[in-house]
C-alpha cells in the first residue's frame, strides 16, 4: 500500500473532474452491478504513464459533450479490495495499471490497457477515449 499522502493528490486529480471515488467492493458493485447504461472505469495508479498520459487524457475527454452515464475510479495499490472488484468486471482482461474500461449494460465495450497507455500522448487516449463515447454513450439502451 502506498502512502496516502502520496496518492492523495492524484486522487484528488480525478476527484476534481467529478469522477465517483470507489473504495470498496461494494461500492464498485452499487455502480457497475446495475448492468445499464454506460460507465468509465479509471483504475488509478502512481505509475508513471498514469500521471503523464491517463489522468491528463481522462480529463481531457471529460470536456467532451457525449459522456458516458457515470465515471468511476478505483486506485491500484491503495483500494485493493475495490480494484480487484473492479477487475473482474473486466471478463477477458489482465489486471493492469492504469487502465480505462468503458463498460455498457455490464459489458466491457472499449479497454485500455497499461500497454496502450504507456509511450502514448494524453491526447491520442483522449481522443480514443472520445471517439468510444461517440460510439457507446450517444445511443441509448433498453
Amino acid at each position: 500500500m502506498y502512502d496516502e499522502m502520496i496518492v492523495a493528490p492524484m486522487r484528488q486529480e480525478l476527484a476534481r473532474l467529478g469522477i465517483q471515488e470507489t473504495k470498496t467492493a461494494a461500492d464498485v458493485d452499487a455502480v457497475l452491478g446495475e448492468k445499464k447504461g454506460t460507465v468509465l472505469v479509471i483504475v488509478n495508479s502512481v505509475c508513471g504513464c498514469a500521471a503523464g498520459n491517463a489522468r491528463p487524457a481522462v480529463a481531457e475527454a471529460m470536456k467532451h459533450g457525449v459522456l458516458p452515464d457515470k465515471v468511476i475510479t478505483v486506485f491500484a495499490g491503495n483500494d485493493r479490495e475495490a480494484t480487484q472488484r473492479a477487475r473482474e468486471y473486466f471478463v477477458g482482461y489482465r489486471p493492469t495499471s492504469p487502465s480505462m474500461a468503458l463498460i455498457r449494460d455490464g459489458q466491457v465495450v472499449k479497454m485500455l490497457e497499461r500497454w496502450n497507455i504507456e509511450g502514448r500522448h494524453s491526447s491520442e487516449l483522449a481522443k480514443e477515449l472520445v471517439d468510444a463515447f461517440d460510439q457507446y454513450c450517444a445511443k441509448t439502451t433498453a
